[in-house]
């Protein structure tokens, strides 16, 4: 009777063993898949995905063709900082036009409700301006296909919205800056454009922009350029350096 008691004991403890082990493992999966996605980085390809959008479906990168993008994902429709980040991209619209720049908006809500929105944020007037119309896609991505995709599901912090995130895209649709914002941050659409002009400047003329570069103001060089041996001077004609490491070029 003792032995069969003591046989019992043990096929019990040995079950529970076995389903906190099983249940264990289920944890650190669930844990695991919940991460079972990357940033893509600079220097790599853009990962590509079709989508519907307020403009129809669209085939990212290869729709918007040789010209610069910017993906640019948001945590909700109809949220304060959201709306102000989408009507601030829309005024910069004719500017990133001008620069070759299309602008591609992604975030989980559903494209009934990406249409809603935007029909609310071309009736809304900010900052002493008229009304915009919004003229790049809203992509749905309710399934987070795309937010994953691109590593912008963060899940410590949300894990059905994504976080403020930006990649820029050149013309070869590699990556070439990318920003993570957190939700109660709004961006800075106008570093946007800064960063995009100073990546196609260094991109057209092979140079460097220093700390704070705006458009219009002088670059730098990687290698000083040919100097006379008998001119000691530190400037030549478009060209200065302050110091032996530091080669400016003049931009007019």
């Amino acid at each position: 009777m003792k032995k069969l008691f003591f046989l019992f004991l043990i096929t019990v403890s040995g079950t529970q063993l076995w389903s906190q082990g099983v249940e264990n493992t289920s944890k650190l999966a669930n844990s695991n898949e919940d991460r079972d996605f990357r940033i893509p980085l600079i220097g790599e390809k853009a990962p590509s995905f079709t989508a519907e959008s307020t403009n129809g479906t669209i085939n990212f990168p290869d729709d918007f063709g040789h010209n610069w993008k910017i993906l640019f994902s948001h945590p909700k429709d109809f949220t304060p900082v959201c709306s102000t980040e989408i009507m601030e991209l829309a005024h910069l619209q004719p500017q990133f036009s001008k620069m070759g720049v299309k602008l591609v908006v992604v975030s989980t809500d559903r494209l009934e409700t990406h249409v809603q929105w935007k029909k609310a944020l071309e009736a809304l007037k900010i900052n002493n301006r008229d009304v915009e119309k919004i003229q790049f896609p809203l992509v749905d991505d309710e399934n987070i296909v795309i937010s994953k995709l691109y590593g912008m599901i963060h899940p410590e912090t949300n894990s059905t919205r994504s976080v403020r995130g930006v990649f820029i895209i050149d013309p070869d649709n590699i990556i070439q800056g990318i920003f993570f914002y957190p939700m109660n941050v709004g961006r800075n659409t106008d570093e946007l454009v800064r960063m995009v002009s100073a990546l196609q400047i260094s991109a057209k003329d092979k140079v460097l922009t220093p700390a704070n570069w705006s458009e219009g103001k002088d670059v730098l060089v990687r290698i000083p350029p040919k100097t006379d041996a008998n001119n000691s001077s530190t400037e030549m004609a478009g060209y200065y350096n302050p110091a032996w490491l530091l080669w400016y070029k003049k931009s007019n």
